[in-house]
């Protein structure tokens, strides 16, 4: 039996001598990058509601895919005039420094929660939202655009699944100091300063997460050899040749454009956009569950921190089975599967969730099914997803990521936020039968994507081409 253990943990953990110090250090900035995430992404819907209003979460997911735009401008040009990793740096030291400046101001008695009336005009509340909005397309986009500029496909098939366990390790302990922290509030009577304490505490500890991905960088950038830094071989090869033509910048709209150009591109944005607008749908009715909760507990009085609480139970639920699954699943599943068929597992295995989800329908089974789609995209959909970027070329793995990333999720909640308000005016005979073609209709398109995308993808590596370079189709022919 412990030979076996061992057995396993060798699959596992078999990495090639050379990608150990860069794996490591990929997986510690990542297992900082979702732990803080994983703090304060909760306290994203619990402060917006105590200052602006539930009510208000649909438009403001609407209002923030407007003022991404300009951001996602400001790093296009960013990309043209720094290096890789530089990116990644000042973005986290960024939602570092700005993390620990909210944290300050949450206990303001004017713009704060310490003001308990609720106003769409508190500004304060809105831009606390849109900051930390922009976390998914400006910090975990850039350290996947990182590491697929310094990968290639059979090391990201062997262990991507690591750098996933890595974050779900730090997830879990997001989550841990989230619950600590709402276990601590309950200890003697539950005050709004308690209440403001807490959110402070979270703030600071995601700040100070976020300030430790630049130290991990850097050391990477210094311990791991150049050699080993170069990703795909066609892209470097062609990145290289670019450089010394001084044709590296392409302009702030190249993203954009490649992503109007290029169907691959195209069909990234679909993967996401499907996965999110079920997400959201499911998201919709956790919050309102987490709600009930809180308001439940207190009998009929709302607390902040106990619906903070609900939500980080149900978030170190998602980070563990995505742990389990990243180990014993994602470099297997790669390995066996291939990208294409895992591909279209993601969407296969979403339809067998959303089938359970009408079969018991009830508020626990939201949940059940919530936490294993949820699961499911970090630990597998997410090192797929991204492994279709290392075939292409530094404008489409940095800038037209962020758009996918930004608009792809963003487009996705919105539709969803959508169908929930549609969803809610129908009886609940009709909600069910709404449900039911909503979510088939979605798998459908979801699954065309997923095989479109995965043979592109296979024919790409096996030609040892570039997508999204205007010649690949003459690269194709010179190494078939």
């Amino acid at each position: 039996m412990v030979q076996k253990i061992k057995q396993i943990a060798r699959s596992l953990f078999d990495i090639d001598p050379s990608e150990r110090l860069k794996i490591f250090f990929l997986s510690a900035a990542y297992f900082c990058i979702i732990a803080g995430y994983t703090v304060a992404k909760e306290l994203k819907d619990t402060v917006f509601n105590a200052i602006v209003g539930y009510e208000y979460i649909p438009k403001a997911r609407i209002i923030a895919m407007l003022v991404l735009v300009p951001a996602i401008l400001f790093y296009a040009l960013l990309v043209d005039r720094i290096r890789r990793y530089q990116l990644l740096t000042y973005y986290s030291m960024f939602y570092g420094v700005m993390a620990i400046v909210f944290a300050f101001f949450l206990n303001h008695p004017s713009i704060g929660m310490a003001n308990t009336a609720q106003s769409p005009y508190r500004l304060f509340g809105w831009l606390f939202y849109f900051f930390l909005e922009g976390f998914t397309p400006f910090v975990i986009s850039v350290f996947w655009a990182f590491s697929n500029s310094i990968t290639n496909q059979k090391s990201a098939k062997k262990n991507y699944g690591l750098l996933v366990a890595g974050s779900k390790l730090g997830g879990m302990l997001g989550a841990t100091i989230g619950l600590v922290v709402m276990v601590l509030n309950r200890l003697g009577p539950k005050t709004l300063a308690k209440d403001i304490i807490n959110h402070q505490v979270l703030l600071g500890c995601f700040g100070l997460f976020c300030l430790v991905v630049p130290v991990v960088v850097y050391m990477l950038m210094k311990k791991v050899p150049g050699r080993y830094l170069h990703g795909y071989q066609a892209v470097y090869e062609l990145e290289k040749k670019r450089s010394k033509e001084e044709k590296t910048k392409t302009g702030m709209f190249a993203g954009l454009q490649m992503l109007i150009k290029y169907p691959y591109v195209l069909g990234i944005f679909a993967m996401l956009f499907f996965y999110e607008i079920i997400n959201s749908v499911l998201s919709y009715h956790r919050v309102r569950i987490a709600k009930m909760y809180a308001t439940n507990l207190n009998e009929g009085a709302f607390s902040s921190s106990d619906m903070a609480f609900y939500l980080f139970g149900v978030v170190f639920c998602v980070h563990f089975i995505g742990l389990l699954i990243s180990l014993l699943g994602t470099r297997t599943l790669l390995e066996f599967l291939g990208e294409r068929w895992a591909l279209i597992l993601i969407p296969a295995l979403n339809i067998i969730l959303m089938f359970s989800l009408f079969v018991f329908y009830g508020p626990t089974i939201f949940i059940v099914v919530s936490i294993m789609g949820k699961s499911i995209n970090y630990a597998l959909g997410y090192p797929v997803r991204e492994q279709l970027y290392i075939p292409t070329p530094k404008e489409i793995k940095f800038k037209a990521k962020s758009w996918n990333d930004a608009f792809g999720g963003k487009f996705g909640k919105t539709t969803g936020s959508f169908f929930n308000d549609l969803a809610q005016k129908a009886s609940v005979a009709a909600s069910s039968t709404i449900h039911i073609a909503f979510f088939a209709v979605i798998s459908v398109f979801w699954l065309i994507a997923a095989v479109l995308l995965g043979r592109k993808f296979d024919w790409a590596v096996k030609n040892n081409a570039v997508i999204g370079d205007s010649s690949e189709g003459e690269s194709a022919k010179k190494t078939s």
